[in-house]
């Protein structure tokens, strides 16, 4: 994911993921994201622009994967929702005329009724009013949503590919599954590890869960800090920038957890029939993203499975 190169032109970004090895990219093209990369409403205007995007892409020998646009499509401000919406479709146009064929995605966060002004992540039954207000989100403002931007992005042959992860109504596989039967097989789960580790959630258990609604995945991993969490708990405002007094951080591949892991890890996703990009994205606060690439390149190359199983001998 070449969010972790945002300080460079695509050029530069392409030919340091080309060193490495890397052959698939995914590119931020709205919603969080600068559009420092790809700029879908600009490259559509422009077809020298285009040229040049897909040439360089081209050049470095690096097919695109899947446009990131991580946002937030339910917040209470209209504003907020219009530019969203907008970089939505333009990046559905821009998908289909260069063969693009997913999203990553995050569901977004609503307010809790109407007339709120602030997002609201409800994660408590009690008092009664809150699993009420859970309820009118799901109803007035998740489905609806996504029911007709599904349907664009299908229009376009994009797939959503909805992250689970924290401050967001799909947070977890049971509520990726609940918008999935919700909307249709054109949503499905980019299942990113680390948002399920200081959640309590075991990724390998979520994998088996998901299944064949796993349409991309993330290598990203965090390490929870007991020394914090003996005091305070995994659930935690410190700000990203108070690193030694935060109850976990996202980590670059392998410095959350070892290659025992990320070999379960790729297993089990073929073992469901994943076989597909493994997109590394670096979050990580403690390591350059040049360093944080290369060694996160270096762990996966040693763990995973490229080559499709052979017939064994007594088959």
């Amino acid at each position: 994911m070449t969010s972790g190169f945002l300080d460079r032109p695509l050029r530069d970004a392409a030919r340091r993921l080309h060193e490495l090895g890397v052959k698939y990219v995914e590119i931020p093209a709205g919603g969080f994201f600068p559009q420092v990369h790809c700029d879908p409403e600009k490259l559509l205007g422009d077809s020298a622009a285009l040229k040049e995007f897909q040439q360089t892409l081209a050049e470095f020998d690096l097919t695109i994967s899947a446009y990131a646009m991580h946002g937030q499509p339910l917040n209470p401000d209209p504003r907020v929702v219009e530019t969203y919406k907008r970089q939505f479709r333009a990046a559905c146009t821009l998908a289909e005329k260069t063969g693009v064929d997913r999203f990553t995605v995050q569901a977004g966060l609503p307010a809790a009724a109407e007339g709120d002004t602030v997002p609201n992540w409800l994660l408590f039954p009690f008092p009664a009013q809150y699993v009420q207000c859970l309820q009118w989100q799901w109803d007035e403002r998740v489905i609806p949503f996504w029911r007709e931007h599904a349907r664009i992005a299908a229009d376009h042959g994009v797939r959503v590919c909805v992250e689970m992860c924290p401050a967001d109504v799909v947070y977890n596989p049971e509520a990726l599954l609940r918008l999935r039967d919700a909307i249709g097989p054109n949503i499905g789960a980019n299942l990113d590890p680390s948002h399920f580790f200081w959640q309590g959630i075991d990724p390998i258990e979520a994998i088996r869960r998901l299944g064949d609604a796993i349409y991309y995945v993330h290598a990203k991993d965090s390490r929870v800090d007991s020394h914090v969490t003996r005091r305070q708990g995994l659930l935690d405002p410190t700000p990203f920038t108070d690193l030694i007094h935060r109850s976990w951080l996202f980590r670059t591949v392998g410095y959350g957890h070892g290659e025992d892991f990320w070999r379960d890890f790729i297993s089990t996703l073929r073992l469901v029939g994943y076989d597909d990009v493994v997109s590394i994205e670096h979050e990580d606060p403690l390591i350059d993203p040049d360093e944080g690439f290369e060694s996160a390149v270096e762990t996966l190359k040693r763990v995973m499975i490229e080559k499709p199983p052979g017939a064994l001998w007594d088959a």
